[in-house]
């Protein structure tokens, strides 16, 4: 089966995706594309392939499986209409603009029953692919101590990103820790993991009604750690979006840079692993670390009628801590159980 990919949404983050389907290798034919802006839907297709939809149900029409890039807002009744229809979906982060949104977006997938995939990327990151490996032998590292992780980006809001929207409440629902970092919420809870409790503190240097820029939250771990997030929308440019992660256990030390090919440094008292790019993907593989292009095995388990990963309801668990986040700082920092 040749899958028949549709795109709601032709913006940067479409975009992204579509050079990445095109990167992937597997087979695949470019069916309608439907943006608001109309002539954003034109440029799109004379670089990708496809044709310019007229309506979102004529995209849904015409495939197999649609990639829901749309403003935070929309994407459950995008992703509601794509389940009615029986078509697959790839639906990016957040989910939705709250709970409760999201939640909408996860009954639709599960009880459709139809393949899906959230674009939550950093799940096929080899360098913390890398890193849960040596996680996963407890034995050997000792309890989760503390954990820092900051995350940094430009406001995406001066065109960089090819529209504005994510300055405007009614569309992106809140700023920085939702629209960005829910990748970061997701880690830090898969990785070391589960989070039982979390406060937070938010500010809004730009002023930008609900849209927060800077959000430093704390985690309780299960283990008994402490982990800690900052995640901060600047001006400067010249850093477009840079990870950094330092996790301490009893016997171990991890410190990542960069969100993808590291560097990664994990000291142990009898190994010290410090590897980058093509040594880092060669350690991998030699620890038996499976690695799969996020586009290619979505579009395999369409043609093949399988389940992808990450599920909705497996990303509904980050939207559960955000919110937690969120009310916390409503609370002055509060702090808020996670079920």
């Amino acid at each position: 089966m040749t899958v028949r990919v549709g795109f709601l949404g032709a913006g940067f983050i479409a975009t992204f995706h579509s050079k990445m389907l095109r990167a992937c290798g597997v087979e695949h034919e470019r069916a309608g594309v439907f943006d608001p802006d109309r002539a954003r839907s034109e440029a799109f297709v004379a670089r990708a392939g496809g044709f310019v939809a007229g309506s979102e149900d004529e995209v849904i029409e015409t495939c197999d499986a649609v990639y829901v890039c749309t403003w935070t807002v929309d994407h459950p009744r995008q992703v509601e209409k794509a389940c009615a229809a029986g078509k697959a979906v790839f639906v990016e982060k957040p989910l939705g603009v709250d709970r409760a949104s999201s939640l909408r977006v996860v009954e639709a997938l599960e009880s459709s029953g139809v393949v899906h995939q959230v674009g939550l990327i950093l799940r096929y990151s080899p360098a913390f692919a890398l890193v849960e490996s040596f996680l996963c032998d407890r034995d050997r590292r000792g309890r989760v101590m503390s954990v820092v992780f900051r995350d940094d980006q430009f406001l995406p809001t001066g065109g960089h990103y090819e529209s504005t929207w994510r300055g405007d409440r009614a569309k992106a629902g809140s700023g920085v820790l939702l629209e960005h970092s829910i990748h970061d919420v997701d880690l830090l809870d898969r990785l070391v993991g589960p989070v039982t409790a979390v406060s937070g503190q938010s500010r809004s240097f730009h002023e930008i009604d609900g849209i927060e820029d800077l959000m430093v939250g704390t985690f309780d771990l299960a283990d008994g750690g402490i982990g800690s997030l900052t995640t901060v929308w600047h001006d400067l440019t010249e850093r477009p979006s840079l990870r950094y992660l330092e996790i301490h256990c009893e016997r171990m030390h991890v410190e990542v840079e960069g969100d993808w090919f590291g560097p990664v440094r994990i000291t142990l008292p009898d190994e010290r692993i410090d590897v980058a790019g093509d040594e880092l993907l060669a350690l991998c593989a030699a620890r038996g670390i499976e690695l799969a292009d996020p586009e290619g095995a979505f579009i395999e388990a369409v043609a093949a009628g399988r389940a992808s990963a990450p599920s909705a309801s497996t990303a509904l668990r980050a939207h559960v801590i955000v919110d937690a986040l969120y009310e916390s700082a409503s609370l002055d920092g509060r702090s808020v159980p996670i079920p």
